[in-house]
């Protein structure tokens, strides 16, 4: 069992958990959508949510940021000094990738000169021109971060897997919802 000092703490896993559901959703979502004949309501649906998520995504990576650097508890590995070290590196380009997959995301909808909004509530107006004629290279920007991001987030994932089933260490009960965190080697 993981004591509460020894594990993130609630506000923390609930980030976590939350940007582990959006990013898998959207990136289903935009690969079910590419696959759709153009102009659908479905495609259009999947779009306009993708979008939206994006959104809230933007307001939760910095959010994420703040409480990363100015609250929450920040339990101690007990793992190998250079794997502390090798995690803080995927952690900090999970971040990275994270901030600029969402600032991509709005750089590509305002390149496309198309207006935008989060769930049809309020508008998400461009704060400067950008040429029309970058969509393309956006575009493709946020698809490869995408990729790079699941790439990164499965390496994570199963580095939480090994520590659990292999170390049988902690790592993976720290951030686990629930109370306790409990999980059965």
């Amino acid at each position: 069992m993981t004591s509460p000092a020894d594990r993130y703490d609630r506000l923390t896993r609930t980030f976590h958990w939350l940007t582990a559901a959006l990013v898998i959703f959207m990136f289903a979502s935009a690969h079910i959508w590419e696959n759709l004949e153009k102009g659908t309501p479905l495609r259009k649906g999947l779009q306009s949510v993708h979008i939206s998520l994006g959104i809230a995504m933007a307001v939760l990576i910095a959010a994420r940021i703040l409480w990363r650097l100015f609250g929450g508890n920040h339990p101690k590995a007990d793992t190998h000094p250079a794997l502390n070290v090798a995690a803080k590196i995927a952690h900090g380009c999970l971040y990275l990738l994270l901030l600029t997959q969402v600032i991509l995301g709005f750089l590509f909808r305002w390149a496309q000169g198309e207006p935008f909004n989060f769930f049809g509530l309020f508008p998400v107006p461009a704060p400067f021109v950008i040429d029309h004629e970058l969509r393309g290279t956006l575009g493709g920007l946020h698809n490869n971060v995408a990729w790079a991001i699941i790439v990164l987030a499965g390496l994570h994932a199963c580095a939480a897997l090994w520590h659990h089933y292999v170390q049988r260490d902690s790592t993976l009960r720290r951030m686990l919802p629930g109370p306790r965190g409990d999980l059965q080697h």
